[in-house]
């Protein structure tokens, strides 16, 4: 048996964002907090927003205080905005931290006791109408029913799932992303090819999350290099919207496996971009499981373009070549040594934690393989070996 879930409505295009004011109000809400990334409201975006809700003859509060990876206080923050403003819905603008951000605060505000580890148990969620506008290709949030936020006192990322949780319209407006740098095109591209990929390979995928999840990466195959290189190109940025939704859509339903696992670990500890920290262990993950799911990496070989009529295990290994190949192209691995993870002694002591850390989240049950402490550790060890001969 599956359960399928999907965001209510999704629109595409364009522009389309100018719709948002009608859309919240379908949905029965006049006065909206919008929720955004602080980088976002120092360019202006807010401004845009703004016109766009009072054209509708909608109120509105904005918390932008949203800067990196979204924490607790960052939701208290939002919730205590949204009760002394009386807003009855909320809109998300930007990457993920924003909308994962928006999907806490949507939930805690009418639960305001719910610890956010009882989501899940909750047969019943209520919460406030929701919209998402992704400003990046890559963490398909605004299709997703989970919602990572970092406990601030622990410091350990909690990602709480319920169907509830999914959004009730996307609006994926590529125009958001026309000036996005090359550097975050390129990592959050991979983040979403590691949502297809891992969604794909899962040993909870099922037909409907298979759709979704071989599409994307299809998509993303023939879209992220161009997006990259040419940032305003279009049809890839186009491309890369839809395919981040559809990647979000299918590892919604049908999980992330260890790269997700170790790459929260990673963040968490390091400070890593999300879309970059689960580019760097994808190809020791994908090395690991190879054997489990060959058939399905075969697959995922000739979605990125590799010649059909090689055999499955050479096409499997092709797969992982071609990821290695992106984080080369891509500056993954120099980028993580020059930015983040500068100390390898540093890094190998953290491996222990970091390992304990990843077998505790979500997405190892679900590996192809179910990963030891002693499989994880050796991921990261492999981590640190191609981090040194960068």
């Amino acid at each position: 048996m599956a359960t399928f879930c999907v965001p209510g409505r999704i629109e595409t295009g364009f522009g389309s964002m100018s719709q948002v004011g009608e859309l919240l109000q379908t949905l029965g809400g006049n006065n909206a907090l919008i929720i955004m990334d602080s980088f976002l409201a120092q360019i202006g975006l807010n401004k845009k927003i703004e016109t766009i809700l009072a054209e509708a003859g909608m109120g509105f509060a904005v918390y932008s205080g949203v800067a990196g990876e979204p924490t607790s206080d960052h939701v208290a923050a939002g919730v205590e905005i949204a009760a002394r403003s009386q807003c009855d819905c909320v809109l998300a603008v930007g990457g993920g931290s924003s909308i994962d951000t928006a999907k806490a605060i949507a939930v805690k505000i009418p639960n305001p006791n719910l610890a956010f580890g009882d989501i899940a148990k909750q047969q019943y969620l209520k919460r406030l109408p929701l919209i998402a506008v992704p400003t990046t290709a890559g963490t398909g949030s605004e299709a997703t029913k989970v919602s990572v936020i970092t406990n601030a006192k622990t410091g350990i990322k909690e990602n709480p799932g319920h169907p509830a949780i999914v959004p009730d319209i996307a609006v994926l407006d590529p125009e958001l992303m026309m000036t996005l740098p090359s550097g975050l095109t390129a990592f959050t591209g991979m983040d979403a090819l590691t949502h297809a990929m891992e969604a794909y390979v899962s040993n909870k995928a099922n037909k409907m999350s298979d759709l979704y999840a071989y599409e994307a990466i299809k998509m993303v195959g023939g879209a992220l290099e161009k997006a990259v290189e040419g940032g305003l190109n279009r049809e890839a940025r186009q491309r890369m919207a839809i395919a981040s939704c559809f990647a979000g859509i299918a590892f919604s339903n049908s999980s992330t496996n260890l790269a997700h696992a170790g790459g929260r670990a990673l963040g968490a500890y390091f400070h890593i971009p999300h879309g970059l920290s689960v580019a760097l262990l994808l190809p020791f993950v994908m090395e690991f499981g190879l054997e489990a799911a060959e058939e399905r990496y075969a697959q995922v070989a000739i979605a990125l373009g590799a010649n059909p009529h090689d055999g499955r295990k050479e096409l499997a290994r092709k797969a992982v070549a071609i990821v290695y190949d992106y984080n080369d192209r891509f500056k993954v691995w120099t980028e993580a040594k020059e930015k983040f993870i500068t100390d390898l002694d540093a890094f190998a002591a953290a491996i222990p934690e970091m390992v304990k850390n990843a077998l505790a989240g979500n997405g190892i049950l679900t590996n192809p393989i179910v990963p030891t402490e002693q499989d994880v550790t050796a991921v990261f060890q492999k981590l640190a070996k191609k981090i040194a001969t960068v």
